[in-house]
């Protein structure tokens, strides 16, 4: 099963994430249903501010719609619970403890992704045990207020020094309008939030970034 996930995870080009911030509860599986069928590799649950007990109703919600699709579901934080529902992941940022702690919760089987934002975080990662990073954010957005836009110029160098070997996927105010741009700066793999999840129609969004980010 690790190693499905870690083939799954490999061949990932864009990550989806169902965000409380965008999404009403009742609309959440359809969202979900939604990024998948228009081309979403990965999907997370992000749930910040949110009551415990309702984000397992959700995650146990999503996860058979993620499994049924053959695409990881992965939780934003709360590695126990992750382990208790069997997500296929957790995803940490860089104020949620060492690594090592989250793989003693969670064990040699889940993925772990862990948020990156600077060139300096991105190398550390290869040392730790994860299996993928976000890279951002790139631009400002509101998903991250408050959090200063890293930019495009060391995408590139990310990508020569973690992407060849871990799973990278660039994050942060990433929209149709600027993919192109993104991908010129050396992008391979995106997570795209508030574009899709604010789309008239999210399917036909998701499926446009993906064509985007897919190999000619």
């Amino acid at each position: 099963m690790s190693q499905d996930r870690r083939s799954m995870l490999s061949g990932a080009l864009l990550y989806g994430i169902v965000d409380y911030g965008y999404v009403s509860p009742e609309k959440m599986g359809s969202v979900c249903r939604e990024l998948i069928d228009g081309g979403a590799d990965v999907i997370q649950l992000r749930a910040k501010g949110i009551d415990k007990d309702s984000v397992k109703e959700k995650a146990k919600e999503l996860l058979p719609i993620c499994r049924s699709a053959g695409i990881p579901f992965i939780l934003n934080d709360y590695p126990e619970m992750a382990v208790e529902i069997d997500a296929d992941g957790v995803h940490v940022g860089q104020d949620d403890g060492e690594i090592s702690e989250v793989r003693k919760i969670v064990g040699e089987k889940m993925l772990i992704g862990r948020s990156t934002h600077s060139l300096p975080q991105a190398i550390k990662a290869l040392s730790d045990d994860v299996d993928y990073i976000g890279y951002g954010p790139l631009f400002p957005t509101p998903t991250k207020a408050g959090r200063p836009a890293i930019g495009l110029d060391e995408v590139a160098e990310m990508e020569a020094l973690v992407g060849n070997s871990l799973p990278a996927f660039c994050i942060g105010g990433i929209k149709q309008e600027n993919l192109q741009e993104v991908i010129f700066a050396g992008a391979r793999r995106c997570v795209i939030v508030s574009s899709l999840l604010t789309a008239e129609n999210i399917s036909a969004a998701t499926n446009a970034a993906k064509q985007s980010l897919s190999p000619a």
